[in-house]
């Protein structure tokens, strides 16, 4: 399943993203004492957070940090638990009920992220033993300089050099806040193939050298020769200490979890209440994709497709017909160009019919760095609001050069040309990228920097849905056969999330849920169950975010009968940015806020 680069998982090594009030566009009207005393909290901790988390700073369009590096070691994390305990406080102090509307948003939002920053150090303690989060710091230090052209390449790089100066003391900050004997073994393992790919950083700033003057150059050589040195000394701890002694439990376990998706979600949705209502979904996405089976399994050797089959009956059809649309495949050496086509395409179509208002802002289909890859196949990473006229990234994975023929196949079969559709169209238009961007412009940055995972996640799982009712592809059926293989993902990805760290699912479990009843591909799977492991709490916000798009959209309709003007809905809907989806909903439909 496609992810997005979350901005609150660059508050677990930082403080949460955010970029200054006082450089944001023009906000609402203060209309009383209560939003007055909010807006000057929000500027205070927005400021105290960048200066926090320099790395954050520049990822989201404040280049005031860009040649300083985070504090890692403990006593930093401590300062930025503080730092949010005290804001927390300070907002509690603050009466909702005589916010504006738009600030009572903002304060529900700001407060569930700093008691989610509170209560992630003090209790799952997330900078002890996840090693990952701080390969993502690591690396987008200097990524979020090099990749996108926010100021001139001289100055990008006199940054660069001299937070590659500071790489030897970040290191080791890391290793003395980790603990190993508290690290999965998952974790570690996962790290340790990352942590490689920060050479290829460091690389491509060296490629760059020319732009600087001889002294320029002189330091930038230095100290990259410093950063690889100490790049090679933290591999050689994870590889001889951090991996052996990695002993961690990698399984939240009902309480744990349940409080990380509360914080996720931030909805009172239960555990059980998602898990059955995917159950729920599964049987009846099936069901569709069984429908279709019939229609298009017309070959004198397909399968039987009586009206009211068996379950191994319903299986052998749908996968039948599944073959039809892994039939249409790139090769591992057109991957990257027919996404690129798709995307084009994609682009074209949502601009020449009426289901949203396309962003100007330019999007870019690039590799994924080595660093970020052996999580995920895809993801966006939208520029901050303050950068935002920068292009947005649709990062995907190449296939590694070390697979065997049968892996590359199997991975070319899952994303097929049929599936890469829906794929670029949950992670460029009008999925992610669409969306983020519109997200982007809201006045108040706060909103734009803490969005809703599931109102993120869910507007691009239900976009694919939008383009299939629109037409894109003609409405062609094994379209909306891999759209349906592709929104099983979606329900299994929460069932799963919940199986792994709740009820113990062993990886034969995991695996038959993704292979047999959602007709995922090994090599899909197989990235799926490392996936589930290093990470929770955030595979079911696709689920959750797509039930709640769906269902205030239906409601929108019933309210407007046959006026109802679908690029209308979506243009007001997204124009309020990405909070929760009944936040939304309260907002749209003038309700109060809470």
């Amino acid at each position: 399943m496609p992810l997005l680069l979350d901005r609150r998982m660059l508050m677990a090594f930082g403080a949460a993203a955010a970029l200054p009030l006082s450089a944001a566009r023009a906000q609402t009207p203060a209309s009383s004492p209560a939003d007055v005393a909010f807006d000057a909290l929000a500027a205070a901790w927005l400021e105290a957070s960048l200066r926090l988390s320099p790395i954050t700073a520049t990822l989201w369009g404040d280049h005031r940090y860009d040649d300083r590096l985070d504090d890692l070691s403990l006593a930093g994390w401590a300062a930025r638990r503080d730092s949010a305990a005290a804001f927390l406080a300070q907002l509690s102090a603050i009466a909702p009920a005589e916010l504006s509307r738009e600030r009572q948003v903002d304060a529900a939002i700001l407060r569930n992220s700093l008691a989610g920053e509170v209560w992630t150090h003090d209790t799952l303690q997330t900078h002890r033993w996840d090693p990952l989060i701080y390969q993502s710091s690591v690396g987008s230090a200097l990524y979020g300089l090099i990749a996108r052209d926010f100021a001139p390449l001289p100055q990008r790089l006199v940054s660069a050099t001299a937070r590659m100066n500071g790489f030897p003391g970040l290191m080791a900050q890391v290793r003395e806040s980790l603990d190993p004997a508290r690290t999965p073994k998952i974790h570690a393992q996962t790290v340790s193939g990352q942590n490689a790919g920060l050479v290829s950083l460091v690389d491509l700033l060296l490629a760059e050298i020319a732009a600087l003057d001889a002294k320029g150059q002189a330091e930038l050589r230095a100290a990259a020769e410093l950063a690889k040195t100490a790049i090679a000394e933290h591999q050689a701890w994870i590889d001889g200490v951090l991996v052996p002694q990695a002993a961690g439990e990698w399984r939240l376990g009902a309480d744990l979890y349940d409080a990380k998706l509360a914080f996720a979600l931030d909805s009172p949705l239960s555990r059980a209440e998602i898990k059955a209502a995917a159950e729920e979904a599964l049987a009846q996405v099936r069901a569709e994709m069984y429908d279709i089976a019939r229609q298009v399994l017309v070959a004198r050797d397909a399968p039987p497709t009586p009206a009211r089959p068996t379950p191994d009956e319903e299986q052998a059809a749908i996968a039948a017909a599944m073959e039809l649309v892994y039939a249409d495949r790139a090769t591992p050496d057109t991957l990257i160009e027919t996404a690129q086509a798709k995307l084009d395409a994609a682009i074209a179509f949502v601009a020449a019919n009426p289901i949203v208002t396309p962003p100007t802002e330019p999007v870019q289909l690039v590799l994924t760095p080595e660093f970020q890859r052996g999580v995920a196949v895809a993801y966006c990473d939208p520029p901050g609001p303050l950068d935002r006229e920068l292009p947005t990234f649709y990062k995907l994975s190449p296939i590694p050069d070390d697979w065997t023929p049968e892996q590359a196949d199997s991975f070319l079969r899952e994303y097929n040309n049929w599936t890469l559709e829906g794929l670029t169209v949950h992670e460029g238009t009008p999925g992610h990228y669409l969306q983020l961007a519109i997200s982007n412009r809201h006045p108040s940055v706060l909103r734009s920097v803490l969005w809703s995972g599931s109102f993120v996640e869910g507007w691009a799982c239900y976009a694919q849905d939008v383009m299939v009712e629109a037409g894109h592809r003609d409405g062609h059926p094994l379209y909306r056969l891999a759209n349906l293989k592709f929104l099983l993902r979606v329900i299994t990805n929460a069932i799963l999330d919940i199986g792994v760290h709740v009820e113990g699912w062993d990886e034969a479990r995991a695996m038959h849920l993704m292979t047999h009843d959602a007709f995922q591909q090994e090599r899909e799977a197989a990235g799926k169950w490392t996936r589930a492991r290093v990470s929770s709490a955030q595979l079911p916000t696709y689920f959750v975010g797509w039930r709640e798009h769906w269902s205030l959209r239906r409601e929108a309709q019933a309210k407007a009968g046959a006026a109802f003007d679908m690029k209308a809905y979506h243009d007001e809907l997204l124009s309020h940015g990405s909070p929760p989806v009944r936040v939304s909903r309260q907002l749209m439909f003038d309700l109060p806020v809470g």
